[in-house]
């Protein structure tokens, strides 16, 4: 059959063979940039921190500036607490003491998990973070948890 008798054809093999190629190269550019996630759609640690953007700086929905985040019994001394809906870890790493950093693992995106013997630990590959500076102190990741601004006002920790 030649170009001339496909008249009643809608698409040539061409066309088809393009728009498929074309429909995988945009899947493999929206694998690449979503997520850095290696958990499963829709667990916690794909999450993303900053929870609207409240301590971390950008945009906003959710509990905004002056939100009560938790009491400060809530938290223990040499350890802290992660609010994951919030995006944020809030640590006292000496009596009377509170610390927050952003809870999104800066090696890839993660969540962390929790705070235990003054380290901020990721789940996924390992990073742990110091609760007093969140500078890295051990795994894969290279940078620091970003500081998120909170306030201590009596027993009540709230959104800065």
């Amino acid at each position: 059959m030649t170009g001339s008798q496909e008249t009643g054809r809608l698409f040539g093999r061409r066309t088809v063979v393009a728009a498929v190629g074309a429909a995988g190269v945009a899947a493999a550019l929206t694998a690449c940039g979503g997520s850095d996630s290696d958990s499963p759609a829709g667990t916690a640690a794909e999450k993303p921190a900053g929870g609207g953007g409240e301590a971390g700086g950008s945009g906003g929905g959710g509990a905004g500036a002056g939100a009560v985040l938790a009491k400060t019994a809530d938290i223990p001394e040499g350890g802290g607490k992660v609010f994951a809906d919030k995006g944020l870890v809030v640590t006292q790493p000496t009596a009377g003491q509170f610390k927050a950093f952003s809870s999104k693992c800066t090696h890839q995106g993660c969540a962390v998990k929790d705070v235990a013997n003054g380290m901020i630990n990721c789940p996924c590959h390992g990073s742990m973070f110091d609760a007093t500076d969140g500078s890295v102190k051990g795994g894969p990741a290279k940078a620091p948890l970003p500081a998120a601004a909170i306030k201590v006002e009596g027993d009540s920790i709230t959104l800065a």
